[in-house]
């Protein structure tokens, strides 16, 4: 067997799952053992082996069968291919992705990357088939199944939870606020954020929640929070929704004029996006506020 493919594969399942040498190491051998492990310099005995297959989620014979696994960057190609169908809301094309890849050792044999299609089959579930309950164990399972006890949790199961709360929204808005509030002193303990739009998410979907409450104030301050996060990160990722979403709060609460300067501002990016539909309704909504201005 080549060693040094070994310990490549090896070190290239723990960075995807997350976990540094010590992680690894710990209750199976010492971080030195494997560095020289992944570096090929030394094979492991069968039973640390073993314990390395079982802490990565795969089976241990993934490691005899090397030559003919796919290689992780094709994992990311997946990854890539699940997030376009899911941002654009192609579910169908999007679960026959999953199928597809449900019998590659890859994703089979791996716990974080079956994680990835548990959580594009929990949406199929919950988008297309309006099997609710389903849905959300399919997700809550994608969540937990690459828990490491003890770790933090990273940014696929957040993102997983924001799609659990997605749910929530459309049926239960009490349970969504919860989840939110979870999710947001989840984020706060990770020490950056590779994906920054995460953030904006969360503190939109916040905001959308308090509205629809009658919360009225603090979805604006979470809206404020979202326009300054995204002014720092030079983006106008959902800046639009931002501005409207507090300028729909002053509507409800009959600040007619003030509602029309966050409108105003909301019209200018949806503008810079080209998004027609969002452009005509923001137009439309302006109009109306001349009818209640008080100047």
């Amino acid at each position: 067997m080549d060693f040094a493919a070994v310990g490549k594969k090896i070190k290239e399942l723990r960075k995807n799952s997350g976990l540094s040498q010590e992680e690894l190491s710990e209750g199976i051998c010492t971080q030195a053992q494997i560095s020289k492990i992944e570096k090929g310099l030394v094979f492991p005995y069968a039973s640390t082996l073993y314990q390395i297959s079982q802490k990565l989620g795969v089976d241990v014979n993934y490691f005899f069968d090397i030559g003919t696994t796919p290689r992780l960057d094709y994992v990311q190609e997946v990854f890539e291919q699940l997030q376009i169908m899911r941002r654009s809301y192609r579910f169908k094309e999007m679960m026959d992705i999953v199928r597809a890849e449900e019998t590659n050792p890859l994703f089979s044999q791996n716990k974080k990357n079956l994680q990835l299609l548990l959580w594009h089959k929990g949406i199929y579930l919950y988008e297309v088939e309006h099997n609710t309950d389903e849905a959300l164990k399919t997700l809550d399972k994608a969540v937990h199944i690459a828990d490491v006890k003890g770790k933090v949790i990273q940014e696929r199961e957040i993102e997983i939870q924001l799609s659990i709360a997605a749910i929530y929204m459309r049926e239960d808005l009490s349970q969504a606020l919860d989840l939110y509030k979870e999710i947001m002193k989840n984020v706060q303990v990770l020490p950056y954020l590779n994906d920054y739009t995460i953030k904006t998410r969360l503190y939109f979907n916040l905001a959308r929640v308090l509205t629809n409450l009658n919360h009225l104030q603090d979805s604006n301050k979470y809206c404020d929070e979202a326009i300054k996060w995204c002014l720092k990160n030079d983006s106008i990722y959902l800046l639009g929704q931002m501005h409207y979403q507090k300028g729909y709060n002053l509507e409800l609460a009959n600040q007619f004029d003030s509602a029309r300067v966050y409108m105003e501002k909301a019209l200018i990016f949806f503008e810079i996006q080209n998004n027609e539909k969002l452009v005509n309704f923001m137009k439309d909504k302006i109009k109306q506020f001349s009818k209640n201005s008080t100047t």
